[in-house]
């Protein structure tokens, strides 16, 4: 396909999306990349519907430039007693350590899944854009989306994915290798081995599907937005390389371990939120393990490492910190988010 296509598909001048990264973002990075002419993403599933409006309307303020909303499809089983009270005696040692208690009233998930209240608050907004992580929101819930106009793309980890994705009505794949940070999009199996780089992916989609390919995963630069888009993507979500813009909301911890040779080192784990998600290694990932049997099921895994989290970080320690990140931190720069859209957009 043609550049021409990703730019219709994206509504921007650029081919390039900026991944939306919750914990990390808020809607100044958005902005930030639509007014350089990307596609600014904002990560929704942790945001209440009052919150989410706000943003929205921020955003609208700032600019007319088409934006991503981001929303997470994950299935949400029942609260499991039994696994959460085997997960808090696991983590008991760490709690002492700290000199503190967990508090067992939280059982609440800060992840929620896309649902017709969500739609309710965003449709007075006709949202030109939004993505998915974890497949397609319900049919009905799709269909209400595509009478409002917006276009719609979402992760794919594997040739099933992307497939599966086509045939239920996504405008577009975002293909994520395995190299890229934060949560996997893998939707159909858990098996880790299904997962590959970027580059294979981008090769073996586009002799499989007939839309258009957003390669994600190790791009941090102008030479790797161009090498995947030789590779036969249209275009390129990226996500690590912005974590040091002065519009992003990294934590100083983050930052440090970011700028630092720790970052040479990450690897997937499921410990912070029960999926399989790529970040720096720390103490929690190598004691307790970067896939543990014991943590509860996505997201409630989230209620107790958020808890340590918080403590710890009082404490200027990282140790239960999720330093999510892709494997390839090299164009992580200490500027605006315009800039850096710029360059990594040169001559695309």
């Amino acid at each position: 396909m043609s550049s021409d296509t990703i730019r219709r598909l994206l509504g921007t001048k650029l081919p390039i999306i900026q991944a939306p990264m919750a914990g990390v973002q808020d809607s100044a990075l958005t902005i930030a990349v639509c007014q350089a002419g990307g596609l600014g993403s904002l990560p929704c599933g942790m945001l209440n519907t009052d919150n989410l409006v706000n943003e929205i309307r921020r955003i609208k303020a700032a600019t007319n430039a088409p934006y991503n909303l981001n929303f997470m499809c994950h299935d949400m089983p029942a609260y499991d007693e039994k696994k959460h009270s085997e997960w808090q005696a696991q983590l008991a040692p760490y709690f002492d350590e700290l000199d503190t208690e967990y508090d067992k009233r939280a059982k609440s998930p800060s992840r929620l899944p896309f649902n017709h209240a969500v739609a309710d608050a965003i449709e007075p907004f006709s949202p030109e854009f939004i993505s998915f992580h974890y497949g397609l929101p319900d049919p009905d819930l799709l269909a209400r989306i595509k009478q409002w106009g917006t276009t719609i793309v979402s992760s794919a980890t594997t040739v099933d994915e992307a497939i599966w994705l086509e045939e239920r009505g996504a405008d577009g794949i975002i293909a994520q290798g395995i190299e890229a940070g934060g949560h996997r999009g893998m939707f159909l199996s858990d098996d880790i081995n299904t997962q590959t780089r970027m580059s294979v992916l981008v090769a073996q989609l586009a002799n499989k599907v007939n839309l258009p390919i957003i390669a994600a995963g190790g791009i941090g630069n102008n030479r790797d937005v161009k090498a995947a888009l030789l590779l036969g993507a249209d275009g390129v979500q990226i996500g690590t390389a912005y974590l040091l813009c002065t519009e992003a909301k990294t934590s100083q911890l983050h930052r440090l371990a970011i700028k630092s040779d720790r970052s040479q080192h990450t690897a997937l784990t499921t410990i912070f939120s029960g999926k399989p998600a790529r970040g720096i290694v720390n103490r929690a990932m190598k004691e307790l393990g970067n896939v543990n049997p014991m943590v509860p099921a996505f997201p409630y895994a989230s209620i107790e490492m958020t808890q340590l989290r918080s403590h710890a970080e009082k404490r200027n320690s990282d140790d239960f910190s999720p330093l999510w990140s892709g494997e390839n931190t090299s164009g992580c720069k200490e500027i605006s988010a315009s800039e850096l859209t710029t360059q990594l957009s040169a001559g695309c």
